[in-house]
């Protein structure tokens, strides 16, 4: 079986985004929250703080895993580019029966690894693209050559080996056995959790159980996690550091 490269737990982690140049913005501003705000897209941060770790199951044929995305792509980026957490996503295949025999979810996730391996800065933009572009539910999704070309639009690097790795679908065993180890748990920084469902993310270790389409909630629940974990750290007083750094 080919495995992708620069994976950690079956998981790509983005360290820096670098939004892609195009005709429109690549990723959607955040929904307003039921108190009529938006989550802060910039969280303010400094080196030295801890980041927050934060780990996102994703298949791509999940309509949560888009609304998701939709919500707390630009946010997620922020606190990337701030330093202000780590954010890993695990490409998993829960649906794959949902796409008249084409197994979608597979290949998707499959594709994702080709682009994780051959072109690591254009990951976080190709995963943004797989959820905005996300095909119906039941329908036979994107094509192995339009997973392809979807990594060209974005800017893949060594388009060749990109293109070949997805059409030649290199990382479809791989992306079954990862969704297998993932149900079978536990998942990378917990005790006895597995995955249940798409998106699954987890913060410091913690599921998120809210809305997905809320990027206040979520900002809020991964400023909460934070602020336990800033509590857990032996120091004279609990530090308010972290707390500022999400801050809504």
């Amino acid at each position: 079986t080919l495995t992708p490269s620069g994976m950690d737990g079956d998981g790509v982690t983005v360290t820096d985004v670098t939004i892609a140049e195009s005709g429109e913005e690549p990723l959607d501003t955040p929904e307003p929250t039921e108190a009529g705000t938006t989550a802060s897209p910039t969280p303010e941060a400094t080196a030295k703080e801890q980041a927050v770790d934060i780990h996102i199951y994703v298949d791509y044929l999940s309509p949560a895993a888009a609304e998701f995305e939709a919500a707390n792509g630009r946010q997620l980026a922020g606190w990337i580019n701030q330093g202000a957490a780590t954010v890993t996503y695990h490409p998993v295949a829960l649906l794959t029966a949902n796409s008249n025999g084409t197994k979608y979810s597979l290949r998707a996730a499959a594709a994702a690894a080709c682009v994780a391996t051959y072109s690591p800065d254009q990951f976080f933009d190709y995963n943004h693209e797989l959820l905005s572009d996300q095909p119906a539910a039941d329908s036979d999704g994107h094509s192995d050559a339009d997973l392809a070309d979807l990594a060209v639009a974005v800017g893949a690097q060594d388009v060749k080996k990109v293109r070949s790795c997805i059409e030649d679908q290199d990382f479809v065993s791989w992306a079954k056995d990862a969704t297998d180890r993932a149900l079978e748990g536990p998942l990378p920084g917990t005790d006895d959790v597995k995955l249940s469902g798409s998106p699954m993310i987890l913060v410091n270790g913690e599921v998120y159980v809210g809305s997905m389409k809320d990027a206040g909630e979520f900002s809020q629940f991964v400023l909460t996690t934070a602020s336990e974990a800033s509590f857990d750290t032996p120091t004279p007083t609990p530090s308010p550091v972290v707390t500022e750094t999400l801050k809504k």
